[in-house]
């Protein structure tokens, strides 16, 4: 119910007030009284009422005082002034304090009520437009979330102001503010949309994540998740980073046919080079693709297990051999955002001495171009396809002569065959959105129809596949919905004579009220006024 609260310096009418209304039957709260301003007031923060009925002359501090002083805690307050004077100074004070009514006593039981009546249905309607905004919010939610995304990575890849980084965390719910930054990247291999273990697995690490302070996270697609990690210094970034490394291994113990790795970074002490240690978390992490997995490792840590003085400076042809099956194992699971991290990883396998090597180099190629050719094979592409699309053998021998030349035309024919792959075995997430799309299609007039339940029925993780959707889509999931929802809207307003209440909920909207706001916020008209486009 609204909540009433009285201040009234003469006591007989303030009890004269109070006792001839009976409130609670009229639909309201009587929650508190007082004599004077200066005895209202904790109790009315304490109360928080909707609506405040004051004198406007009291000892002590008066209604407008009063008034000024409660509207600074509780904006949303309605205040009607009771005066026994037709006084404009004092009624243009109080339209510039925000008073909703200024009434004159004196003033019978009716007359107030019907008064209290008309404020207590502008705040009803407030009331519905906040719930309907709440929902709405609620509903864009996954809007939010890659905008903060999108905002973390242009952090990551742009060179930003500080005073506009701070700026648009600021007006993301995001508090960039801190004496220590680090990064974490991680990945669930091959199970964030594969199988309900692997959605599972996923959806609780971002649960995980949600739980902590002070960090923030994106979603990276097929490279997995990124976590901004923030602190007051080494010693507790240290701290928090080795709690996330162990909280991330507790989970994914419990997924043992699951495979994970992550890489950290180094810590910095300025949001400017957080670039920093992204780069050093993205050299550890790119150990996925040549260390043993379930680890989440340091850079460090990654190459602990290699002593220098065991090692010959030369590993010889043997490297390349060993080489070769972290090519083949990328060609059958790897994504084409993942060449460059891949290629990396490869080279820093390869003896740097080797790399120098004229008569390596070309045995490198050679033995990629063989790896690739045979894989294509597999897959049954042609070689007049892999030649269009990778190169051909003789154009890369030339090539490795220049150590810059013969990367740059390795890494185009490792892609170009995992783009090749995509295309043949109509990967690349098609089948996943067509699914996506058709589960849509049958669901959109429930109202249960949602981000979750749409991503369970292509087994991702629902972040994972919002991150997906958009990619592939150009639209958010919700805004897909809401499109669908809204196109079959217009088709029954034109074409059909049911209410609007009845087309809201047969596309999915139970609610009227929210149906319509949908509708104008989206279509920038009611559904009566669209409906009446057609009759012109």
């Amino acid at each position: 119910m609204i909540k009433v609260f009285l201040v009234e310096d003469e006591i007989i009418i303030r009890n004269a007030i109070k006792n001839s209304i009976n409130w609670e039957r009229e639909g309201y709260e009587f929650v508190g009284e007082a004599s004077d301003g200066e005895l209202a007031y904790p109790l009315i923060i304490k109360s928080k009422p909707d609506i405040l009925i004051t004198d406007i002359r009291m000892p002590f501090m008066d209604g407008l005082e009063l008034s000024e002083a409660v509207k600074k805690e509780l904006p949303d307050i309605k205040i009607m002034i009771l005066s026994g004077y037709n006084d404009f100074d004092y009624a243009k004070k109080a339209i510039g304090i925000g008073i909703t009514d200024y009434l004159l006593k004196p003033i019978s039981a009716e007359k107030l009520l019907e008064s209290i009546g008309k404020v207590a249905d502008q705040i009803k309607k407030e009331w519905e437009e906040k719930e309907l905004l709440r929902k709405y919010s609620e509903e864009m939610q996954e809007n939010m979330e890659q905008e903060k995304s999108s905002f973390l990575t242009r952090i990551l890849t742009e060179s930003l102001p500080i005073t506009t980084v701070m700026e648009q965390g600021r007006n993301l719910g995001m508090d960039l503010s801190a004496e220590c930054y680090n990064m974490i990247l991680f990945k669930v291999l091959d199970g964030s949309h594969i199988g309900e273990e692997g959605v599972e697995a996923w959806t609780r690490v971002e649960e995980y994540i949600h739980t902590l302070e002070n960090v923030y996270y994106i979603q990276r697609g097929v490279e997995g998740l990124a976590f901004l990690c923030m602190a007051d210094g080494e010693v507790s970034m240290s701290r928090l980073t080795e709690k996330i490394r162990t909280h991330l291994r507790n989970i994914m113990v419990k997924y043992p046919k699951l495979e994970y790795f992550g890489g950290i970074g180094k810590s910095v002490p300025r949001l400017r080079n957080l670039k920093e240690s992204f780069h050093e978390a993205e050299r550890a992490f790119a150990g996925r693709f040549t260390a043993e997995p379930n680890q989440i490792v340091y850079l460090q840590e990654l190459h602990m297990g290699v002593d220098s003085k065991d090692e010959p400076d030369v590993r010889g042809f043997s490297s390349v051999e060993v080489s070769r099956d972290l090519v083949s194992k990328f060609l059958r699971n790897g994504t084409e955002e993942e060449v460059a991290a891949f290629m990396q990883a490869y080279y820093e396998e390869i003896a740097e001495d080797n790399l120098r090597s004229m008569m390596m180099r070309q045995y490198i190629m050679m033995d990629i171009y063989i790896t690739v050719v045979t894989f294509g094979e597999t897959m049954k592409i042609s070689q007049g396809e892999i030649q269009k699309e990778c190169g051909d053998m003789k154009s890369m021998a030339e090539n490795a002569a220049d150590l810059d030349k013969m990367k740059v035309s390795i890494e185009k024919l490792i892609r170009g065959m995992i783009i090749l792959r995509d295309t043949v075995s109509g990967r690349r997430y098609s089948d996943i959105i067509e699914k996506a799309k058709n589960y849509i299609l049958q669901n959109y007039m429930s109202e249960s129809v949602s981000l979750n339940a749409v991503a369970a029925s292509v087994n991702m993780s629902p972040s994972y596949f919002s991150s997906i959707f958009s990619q592939e889509v150009g639209q958010t999931f919700v805004e897909y919905l809401t499109g669908i929802r809204m196109e079959k809207a217009k088709e029954l307003l034109m074409c059909s004579s049911k209410k609007t209440s009845e087309i809201g909920f047969e596309v999915g909207y139970k609610d009227s009220h929210y149906f319509s706001y949908i509708f104008k916020k989206t279509q920038k008209c009611t559904p009566k006024d669209y409906r009446a486009r057609g009759k012109m």
